[in-house]
């Protein structure tokens, strides 16, 4: 895509940020406390290489997507994974590449790092998302369980 600018999350994308965040959230029809939202992004713009990171996608100078990760430790290998957890095109912007503009940015992002892979998870019933999922990763046999506590 013509004027595409990926890069991290700064302190002075937050408006942008949490525009796309709350866009994300009403999607999948959650609501966040703003005490989550300021640790997030703060977390987001941290230093500490145990926190989330976010990409954000710009185009025209308008931040039209992003993309939450985190590289962490797995008991299966020496070196760390990646698991991408949040990806988001504003409406608006969809269509044009920016998902996989975004996912294989992360994927750099990953291997530049040292990561031996990125996972990822979605809804069974996002049609348009695992789409292009099918394209850049293949699914796995497991079923993901969990207790809220």
């Amino acid at each position: 895509m013509k004027d595409l600018v990926i890069r991290p999350l700064a302190a002075e994308d937050a408006d942008d940020w949490r525009r796309l965040w709350r866009a994300y959230l009403a999607f999948y029809e959650a609501e966040l406390s703003e005490e989550v939202f300021a640790s997030t992004f703060a977390r987001l713009i941290g230093d500490d290489p145990q926190d989330y990171n976010c990409l954000l996608a710009i185009v025209e100078g308008r931040a039209v997507g992003l993309a939450h990760y985190l590289l962490h430790r797995t008991c299966w290998h020496t070196a760390n994974t990646c698991y991408l957890q949040d990806l988001f095109i504003a409406p608006e912007a969809r269509g044009n590449g920016l998902g996989r503009a975004l996912i294989e940015a992360v994927f750099a992002q990953a291997k530049a790092a040292g990561a031996f892979e990125v996972w990822w998870l979605t809804n069974e019933d996002n049609a348009t998302a695992r789409g292009l999922y099918d394209q850049l990763g293949e699914t796995v046999p497991f079923v993901k369980y969990r207790r809220r506590l």
